[in-house]
């Protein structure tokens, strides 16, 4: 309890600094909690802390969007509702699923309901979709007249003209007519956030994209390690341990404080970075992606051999 008071005493000290002062203080604060915890490591404080530091890196806007990276067509996760359709002599059903940063909309229907039960046909009149596309403020229309019967066991994709940054969706539909009712499923793929490889703070993102992944394998030294890389990263001060310093040793002059290593291909390094951290991310997707990770690994390995 009074590890939790210290960092959001911490934290609160910070609120008034600039964003990415606080952001590179919060990796001080990250490496102290991740040495001085044992098995009570609070992983969903860090990661709330760390989810908010990657928007401050990212330059998140108010209407979601960001300044250092965008939205991609591959797929993060779903927004997915189950109904019932019924078959109504008056009118069709209509069913309605929504959700932010869509791009694909996905109908299923499943082979069975109530588990044992094998699933009737689906009568899709068309889907009617209202969003608002990414960097407009203007909402948009569209209609998919598929005028088809869906049987059990299938899956019919939809892509929408743009990436939604909201998205309504309307499926309009019936069942059979003494069939008795069927079940639908309605998935609305959402999009990725893919880092510019030439934001200023690209390195500081992908150390904290790593405290994330540590987080989640328990990895309290990888999360450390890769801490002080966020706050190097930003120009924070880095520890040096007292034996690399000789006992005595005149002070060095500011100007020979102030040399560092030399940096000639940081804009390639870092869009190396990028691409790599994209070819990770597919190939722990689903089977299209990872035929694209393997794709853009094979096309990046011929790259480096040419050169």
């Amino acid at each position: 309890m009074k590890r939790l008071l210290l960092i959001a005493l911490l934290a609160t000290s910070a609120i008034a600094q600039a964003p990415m002062t606080r952001v590179a203080d919060d990796g001080l604060v990250i490496d102290r909690v991740g040495e001085a915890s044992k098995r009570d490591l609070p992983k969903d404080l860090l990661k709330r802390i760390v989810n908010e530091d990657i928007d401050v890196l990212r330059g998140k806007r108010p209407d979601g969007s960001y300044e250092y990276a965008k939205y991609e067509r591959f797929e993060a996760s779903r927004v997915a509702q189950s109904f019932s359709i019924d078959y109504r002599k008056d009118r069709m059903e209509t069913v309605e699923v929504r959700g932010p940063w869509v791009y694909r909309v996905i109908l299923e229907v499943p082979a069975r309901r109530l588990v044992v039960r094998r699933n009737r046909p689906v009568w899709i009149e068309r889907i009617d979709a209202e969003f608002v596309p990414e960097g407009s403020t203007v909402t948009q229309r569209e209609s998919f007249e598929i005028k088809a019967w869906l049987q059990p066991g299938e899956v019919r994709p939809f892509d929408l003209p743009a990436i939604a940054k909201q998205a309504t969706i309307k499926v309009v539909a019936t069942a059979e007519e003494k069939g008795g009712y069927a079940n639908i499923d309605v998935g609305l793929v959402q999009a990725r956030i893919v880092d510019a490889a030439d934001s200023p703070y690209a390195e500081a993102v992908a150390s904290a994209k790593a405290i994330l992944r540590a987080l989640d394998n328990n990895d309290i030294q990888s999360m450390r390690s890769s801490a002080r890389r966020m706050r190097a990263a930003l120009g924070g001060t880095v520890t040096t341990s007292a034996a690399s310093v000789p006992a005595v040793a005149p002070r060095p002059a500011a100007s020979e404080m102030t040399v560092t290593a030399p940096r000639t291909d940081t804009a390639t390094r870092l869009e190396l970075q990028t691409e790599l951290q994209m070819i990770e991310d597919l190939l722990t997707g689903t089977e299209a992606e990872r035929r694209e990770g393997m794709d853009r690994l094979h096309q990046m390995i011929r790259r480096m051999r040419q050169q």
